[in-house]
């Protein structure tokens, strides 16, 4: 999780050196564009903490998920928020708790779902690491420069 707000933050930064019209511009990608691709891994990450804690549920379903949030502070604060609270419930997890199944409704599936919890975290970092991969690379096609992704580097995130 403290991986997760490292890497966030730094495509934020990035994507703030851009004009709005350039981070919503289309560039072939996915979700589109940078805004687009952003508030997607924001739903996406408020849709699963309402899945796995007390947080409550997007309103927007997930064919609206590229435009969850319009306004660009809007969506830094929002996703500042969610990392914090990704990271306390991370924290706070058990190895009894991961060691247990999750049932949630899917809309995606029209079906209930039955996972291991273990699968669902791995699920959500890694879905998170394979659009932040897309965002970085149109962050870089557009001229900004974000951090390096290195994971060997998380030791330096220790708080």
């Amino acid at each position: 999780a403290r991986y997760n707000r490292w890497q966030n933050a730094s495509l934020y930064a990035a994507a703030d050196s851009l004009s709005d019209e350039e981070r919503r511009k289309d560039r072939g990608a996915f979700f589109k564009s940078i805004h687009a691709s952003l508030n997607h891994l924001l739903w996406a990450d408020h849709m699963w903490l309402s899945r796995i804690s007390d947080a409550p549920r997007p309103s927007t379903p997930l064919s609206e998920s590229a435009s969850y949030r319009d306004d660009w502070d809007g969506l830094k604060r929002d996703r500042l928020a969610c990392d914090e609270r990704l990271i306390a419930w991370a924290d706070a997890i058990t190895d009894d708790w991961l060691a247990g199944d999750l049932i949630w409704r899917s809309s995606l599936m029209q079906s209930d779902m039955i996972k291991p919890k273990w699968l669902v975290v791995s699920h959500i970092f890694n879905h998170q690491t394979h659009h932040r991969g897309q965002i970085h690379a149109m962050l870089t096609a557009a001229g900004a420069k974000p951090q390096d992704t290195d994971l060997i580097l998380v030791e330096r995130l220790a708080t």
